[in-house]
């Protein structure tokens, strides 16, 4: 049976006219989405392209920002309006929940113009980019403690607030970045705790132990201290070192004097038991 004519074209056609056929086929449905029936983006100025994707800033609807501020810097590589849409486009990546792009854009904003007015939110936007990644569905629909996961991207984004601090410590985001930074401490801190809680658990104390003096030398005024401070103390004994055993009960004592390790020294620290860890979000 002969082919249609259509079919006959779409067979007669080079390989890499087809691709592009394709490629078109794609595309020209989002720029509908993008721009009305009778806009040509090709003939809008700089101007007219940046006021739009701000407009749809604006209104939240960062799609389509996103598709403009990139339809701007692919044709106006160069000038002020460029220069703002870069650091906008990465907003609106943010917004998006697209944290990988829009990380990558930021340094690519800071080092094409290290120079800029706003390299400050720049480097903010960097630490919120990794404060606010997703810890995956269950955290988005149940209360799943996140420090019990992977913390590079708490590390990470500790890191990006630092430099921020350290590079513009008088800018108008250095506030917000040290209340974001103490949060990131006592999350990290928390990480560290349980972990150490963990080996402890499982009667490996010199690992429990270290992990209990890295919190007290690397994130002090952290509200697990005094966990860690009593977990040392509790390894010491396990470990027969009965002298460092009690210089850190004064320690403790000096500083925590409330501590629930007072309370039980012999119970402390409570763990639950094996049927509760088994409880989904729970354990």
């Amino acid at each position: 049976m002969m082919a249609t004519l259509p079919q006959a074209r779409f067979r007669s056609m080079r390989p890499s006219k087809l691709l592009l056929l394709l490629i078109l086929i794609v595309l020209l449905p989002a720029c509908s989405t993008l721009f009305g029936k009778h806009e040509n983006p090709n003939n809008m100025t700089v101007q007219q392209l940046y006021a739009r994707a701000t407009k749809a800033i604006k209104v939240g609807n960062f799609t389509r920002a996103e598709g403009i501020y990139t339809r701007l810097i692919a044709r106006f590589p160069y000038g002020p309006y460029t220069q703002r849409a870069q650091i906008n486009l990465a907003f609106a990546q943010y917004k998006e929940d697209k944290p990988d792009d829009a990380y990558s854009t930021v340094h690519r904003y800071i080092r094409t113009y290290p120079a800029a007015k706003d390299i400050t939110y720049a480097y903010y936007l960097l630490g919120l980019i990794n404060f606010n990644r997703s810890g995956g569905l269950l955290s988005r629909l149940f209360p799943v403690d996140r420090t019990e996961r992977d913390q590079g991207y708490a590390v990470q984004s500790f890191d990006d607030f630092s430099q921020l601090l350290q590079r513009y410590p008088n800018s108008r985001y250095s506030q917000a970045a040290r209340q974001r930074m103490i949060w990131l401490r006592n999350g990290l801190a928390k990480s560290e705790l349980n972990t150490a809680m963990y080996y402890y658990q499982r009667e490996a104390y010199i690992g429990a132990l270290h992990r209990a003096i890295y919190i007290v030398k690397h994130y002090q005024r952290a509200p697990q201290i005094g966990d860690a401070l009593a977990l040392m103390i509790k390894c010491y004994e396990q470990l027969g070192d009965q002298k460092l055993a009690k210089q850190t009960l004064q320690v403790l004592k000096l500083n925590y004097p409330n501590h629930p390790y007072f309370k039980d020294p012999e119970g402390w620290p409570h763990f639950h038991s094996m049927w509760w860890r088994l409880i989904p979000l729970f354990g």
